[in-house]
């Protein structure tokens, strides 16, 4: 990678309406995003990068203009822009990869780099046991929903997003107390998949928790936290992955 290195972030929930520092924070991760873009092979945005998200045919969210055009800018300097779809973000279609140059995912990611395997995404319901929060992703990916949501004029979409996003438990930012291995649905899933194959670092967001853990002898999982109040990221230099934060 010629000492340059891939950086993974999440959870910012721009335009959040529980929060009342988006201005600041996007700001904090714009500059963030330019200090890294010189020594920054590939950036993953690992999902509920913004609150909400949704594209009508010639309608976006208002707002997020710097970090859309950071994305842009990162794009049009050939830095790959890996975006991985959250439970905020999921109804992002083609606008980002068209005008921001973003490779959209809506599904976990396999990765290797310096010789290693990693598995990236968003997080979000990979518990089995949850049964009530894999019904609502179900109810919210369909497509059904998608096309009735659209038919609704934007200023009033936007507005019932919003409210469904503040009041709901999708959009409160997640308890920050670590639960214990047998109880993070995460690390359960992690643990399955090792069951299976070998993966050397699973890499995901969702929980607003920096974490840095082995889960096998040769296996960690790390979660890059949030840009609310950890400011947290992971990096890897082809030989070596880390958590860090921005100050």
């Amino acid at each position: 990678m010629q000492n340059k290195r891939v950086y993974f972030l999440s959870d910012a929930h721009l335009g959040a309406s529980f929060l009342h520092d988006n201005e600041e924070r996007e700001r904090k991760l714009v500059a963030f995003l330019e200090r890294i873009a010189p020594n920054c092979s590939a950036l993953y945005l690992l999902g509920d990068m913004f609150d909400f998200w949704f594209e009508y045919k010639r309608v976006v969210p208002r707002g997020h203009v710097r970090f859309l055009g950071a994305l842009a800018r990162f794009s049009d300097a050939g830095i790959p822009v890996h975006f991985f779809t959250g439970n905020h973000d999921a109804w992002a279609f083609n606008y980002l990869a068209r005008e921001c140059g973003v490779i959209l995912n809506d599904n976990n990611g396999w990765i290797i780099m310096g010789g290693k395997l990693f598995l990236v995404g968003h997080g979000d319901g990979l518990d089995p046991t949850d049964k009530k929060y894999l019904f609502l992703k179900r109810v919210f990916r369909s497509r059904f929903l998608q096309r009735a949501f659209r038919l609704l004029h934007p200023d009033i979409g936007i507005r019932l997003a919003r409210a469904w996003s503040t009041h709901s438990r999708m959009g409160h930012v997640e308890s920050p107390s670590y639960r214990g291995d047998d109880h993070e649905g995460i690390v359960l899933y992690c643990k399955s998949v090792l069951q299976r194959r070998h993966v050397d670092y699973f890499i995901f967001g969702h929980r607003h928790l920096p974490v840095d853990i082995p889960i096998s002898p040769t296996s960690r999982y790390i979660n890059t936290g949030d840009w609310i109040t950890h400011f947290s990221y992971a990096t890897f230099d082809g030989t070596t992955l880390e958590m860090l934060r921005e100050e």
